[in-house]
């Protein structure tokens, strides 16, 4: 029997790869959620304003459930891993002795001192938090803050400013997603924000929630008081592995893994936002909180566990999307240092274009705003880390 801890896009892509790849043994799938795997990223846009329901978010339905031939243990959370003999434990006491085991747990957002019981504060991680948070926007409540202008806080902004609420966003950066795309095209895709009149507030930070029972402002760092119905917090997360405690599987930023999702412990590989592996574009060996890394290392973690050797994993550069104000920003490749970006379609003011990174004349990045098909036929050129730096 193979567990699978997380039921998440990560956790049913390893479902889908074990059985492409030919297993047809037990395979229980155990979600601390109540809900079946469902697609997180409409939940700061189309889900958040109203447009879609929980069931359209679903990843899966109940034919290809059975042909799955799965076990859903829901609701139930794992407390531990047994090394001796892979067992997961729960909550309850119970013990599932494993085979395998796909550590897919995923991570948590991090929080903000003062936020616990206060009304009007809100995290967006989960359904639960998705279906809590629009409750509150699609009552007409007109301030809202968003503490942390990252990708997923940008969405909420942009989806709450649809909305006609009067939004401000609150950076402690100087220059918000200057970490993922550098400084200057950090600041062309947070300008979309003062572009529609929505309040960017960066280089600043949060001394205090204010309220007593429900909040009712922001107190920034430099002593400034933003009146605030509802509070969105987005600084982060962090990978959900405090259930490994003690079970060998080494933890640091996430579960350590070698680049065919090994963990550790023989036996046990992890996926998703909660593994830290090398990746064979970047370089880097980092967690990488993307969907389209979520499926694909499935796959080398569902070959590794049955053949029982690290599989090699695709040499693909990562991507991500983000929509905000009517703009597909698109993003492939590693903006390592020193990459500099050149406009080469499109122009920035009008908010369409297409830039390369380039290091040391090497494109290994790509950023597109609303001009897809051209992103999709530069994303293909981009060249790894490793033969960049031997060009």
């Amino acid at each position: 029997m193979i567990t699978v801890v997380g039921a998440s896009l990560a956790g049913l892509s390893a479902v889908r790869a074990l059985r492409a790849e030919g297993y047809d043994g037990g395979i229980v799938v155990i979600g601390e959620e109540r809900h079946t795997p469902y697609d997180r990223p409409p939940l700061s846009k189309d889900f958040l304003k109203g447009d879609l329901d929980a069931d359209a978010l679903a990843l899966g339905d109940a034919d290809e459930y059975e042909d799955l031939d799965v076990r859903w243990l829901l609701g139930e959370r794992a407390m531990r891993l047994d090394p001796a003999d892979r067992s997961v434990v729960l909550a309850d006491g119970r013990r599932l002795r494993s085979d395998g085991v796909v550590v897919a747990t995923g991570a948590s957002p991090r929080t903000l001192p003062g936020m616990d019981g206060l009304a009007g504060v809100h995290t967006l991680r989960t359904l639960d938090d998705a279906q809590a948070l629009r409750a509150e926007l699609l009552d007409g409540l007109p301030r809202v803050v968003v503490i942390g202008a990252g990708f997923i806080g940008a969405e909420v902004a942009s989806t709450a400013h649809g909305l006609g609420l009067h939004v401000t966003v609150i950076e402690a950066l100087d220059v918000p997603l200057e970490r993922q795309l550098g400084r200057e095209m950090g600041q062309v895709c947070s300008s979309l924000h003062s572009d529609h009149g929505v309040g960017l507030l960066c280089g600043t930070g949060v001394a205090e929630l204010v309220g007593e029972d429900r909040v009712t402002g922001v107190r920034l760092a430099d002593g400034r008081l933003l009146p605030a119905d509802i509070v969105v917090v987005g600084v982060g997360v962090r990978p959900n592995t405090d259930w490994l405690a003690g079970s060998g599987v080494r933890v640091d930023d996430g579960v350590v893994c070698d680049a065919g999702c090994s963990t550790s412990v023989p036996g046990v590989v992890a996926v998703g936002d909660v593994a830290r592996c090398p990746h064979p574009f970047t370089g880097r060996h980092a967690r990488i909180e993307h969907w389209s890394n979520a499926t694909e290392q499935a796959k080398t973690a569902a070959r590794t566990l049955l053949s029982g050797a690290s599989a090699p994993a695709p040499l693909t550069a990562p991507y991500f999307w983000s929509d905000q104000y009517k703009v597909r920003i698109q993003v492939a490749g590693h903006v390592a240092p020193g990459a500099e970006p050149e406009v080469v379609e499109g122009d920035v003011d009008s908010r369409t274009f297409t830039a390369v990174y380039r290091r040391e004349g090497t494109p290994v990045a790509v950023l597109s705003l609303n001009q897809p098909k051209f992103f999709n036929r530069l994303r293909r050129t981009l060249v790894p880390a490793a033969a960049a730096a031997a060009s």
